[in-house]
């Protein structure tokens, strides 16, 4: 789906004192269907709007004191949406429809943990420096089409470039031979973009010693006393 308008408002206070800089973000944007309300601390979301729920939602965790939500902070988020697509409907008029400015984004894929057979595991597609934020991810195993245990994460923007990150989490379990794909569609992308894992498992356990392996070790160690023994006799015969 083309954007066709969009309008993205950043404001930033920087805080600063002899050793430590701080850097509180609030991002408000609107295009002609959608919009986004935001705080973000140091690269980090703080909270966001939730316009279906109505209210606005914490995300960082709850040690994370002393930031608490403030009463009123999603009916001023509404109220800026209102302002925004005002001014948006304004600039389309004066400038016929400008184009948009578009960024395409970069992905890679890889597993949370170390990749065991038969255990449960989670593979992280992430996409980030795309403009404007909206994108399509979608996942495959062995070519057919996953949605069961798909995640993903709310965007993040990117506060040197205005461009937007993401997470897509599959929850996974592994077996050998298995191909996981993750496929991103952007409109800055002549095609969709799409990374591959194959499932590769090493396992090493007690029953994968062999038995001319285990005499293999203990013929070594003998070796090592004989040679210890001997140079304690050389030493005390000298």
């Amino acid at each position: 789906m083309t954007l066709t308008e969009i309008l993205l408002v950043l404001t930033g206070i920087i805080y600063t004192d002899t050793k430590i800089v701080h850097i509180d973000i609030h991002v408000s944007g609107c295009t002609n269907s959608e919009g986004e309300d935001m705080y973000g601390l140091d690269g980090e979301e703080v909270a966001h709007a939730e316009w279906e729920a109505q209210k606005y939602v914490m995300t960082l965790p709850d040690f994370a004191d002393p930031f608490e939500y403030v009463e009123g902070t999603y009916e001023q988020a509404v109220a800026n949406q209102q302002v925004c697509r005002q001014n948006l409907a304004t600039i389309i008029q004066a400038s016929k429809h400008p184009a948009v400015a578009e960024a395409p984004p970069m992905s890679s894929i890889y597993p949370r943990g170390e990749v065991k057979m038969g255990q449960e595991n989670s593979l992280i597609c992430f996409i980030g420096g795309f403009y404007p934020p909206r994108l399509n991810v979608t996942w495959t195993r062995n070519s057919k089409m996953v949605t069961k245990g798909v995640s993903t994460s709310q965007l993040r923007v990117n506060v040197n470039d205005g461009t937007y990150s993401q997470f897509s989490t599959l929850q996974f379990t592994p077996q050998k031979g298995d191909i996981y794909t993750c496929t991103v569609d952007h409109q800055a992308l002549e095609r969709p973009m799409t990374r591959e894992f194959d499932v590769e498992v090493s396992e090493v356990s007690e029953s994968s010693l062999t038995l001319p392996a285990v005499f293999c070790v203990v013929g070594l160690i003998v070796e090592m006393l004989g040679m210890a023994t001997g140079l304690f006799f050389f030493i005390k015969a000298k």
